[in-house]
């Protein structure tokens, strides 16, 4: 995606999103947390782990303990096929993704098929109406989508790199000390996630769990799925009060 524009609909006055600087400080290392998951989760549902990645991965240093189980059993997942990586693991994880999200083209129940139109669309169809209304979305928040990518709007990629940009653009809000600004990203988000993303994504990662044979999509299917858990109810609960 390229942003030309901070998009936002919602109003509110300056006495409903004041903040203490303590708060502030607070929730800017949220978003910051928030923006970091989401763009790793993107970008392990856009395409397959390179090298490059894997080592990445590697680097990391995951929570022990969230708060939320799924997210946890996630984590002890990819740690697990992390700590036990060997000279065929990247053959391995390709046939794994090109198993769980590409599937045989047989029907559209033979994979985890990461797009929100299979998933909301009666006959589980590529490019239905959750695709237009999430482009609309994109479009109106001042986002279009690159060249490279080929595949639909709706792709659960797309749609997590979606909330990361309103991620980073509510951090830089919060840094400019523009509350008014800062709450309707945070608002956009909330809307997005409960009206898409984490609507259809816990029916993907069910998929998931049936067709990835690697700990390391077993795992991504349970922290994606709480994960989005607990980031609904972050801003269920942040939101709340002011309105």
């Amino acid at each position: 995606m390229t942003a030309t524009n901070a998009g936002a609909s919602a109003t509110t006055s300056a006495d409903e999103t004041s903040l203490s600087a303590e708060d502030t400080n607070e929730l800017i290392q949220l978003c910051e947390q928030r923006a970091s998951t989401y763009a790793l989760l993107s970008r392990l549902y856009r395409v397959e782990i390179d090298e490059t990645l894997l080592h990445e991965l590697r680097a990391l240093r995951f929570p022990a303990r969230t708060g939320n189980d799924k997210v946890d059993k996630g984590y002890r997942l990819l740690v697990t096929y992390l700590g036990g990586i060997w000279e065929n693991s990247l053959t391995e994880l390709a046939v794994d993704y090109s198993r769980v999200f590409i599937g045989h083209g047989v029907d559209a129940f033979s994979a985890a098929y990461p797009y929100e139109s299979v998933y909301t669309s009666e006959k589980r169809l590529l490019m239905q109406e959750a695709r237009d209304e999430v482009l609309a979305i994109y479009r109106g928040a001042g986002l279009n989508k690159t060249s490279s990518w080929k595949e639909g709007e709706d792709h659960i990629a797309l749609e997590m790199e979606f909330i990361q940009i309103l991620c980073q653009r509510a951090l830089d809000a919060l840094k400019k000390d523009d509350g008014d600004k800062a709450y309707d990203l945070l608002l956009t988000q909330r809307n997005f996630l409960t009206d898409h993303l984490a609507a259809w994504a816990p029916m993907m990662t069910a998929d998931m769990k049936r067709f990835a044979r690697t700990d390391l999509y077993q795992g991504l299917a349970w922290l994606t799925e709480g994960f989005l858990e607990t980031d609904v109810e972050f801003l269920q609960d942040l939101l709340a009060d002011d309105e």
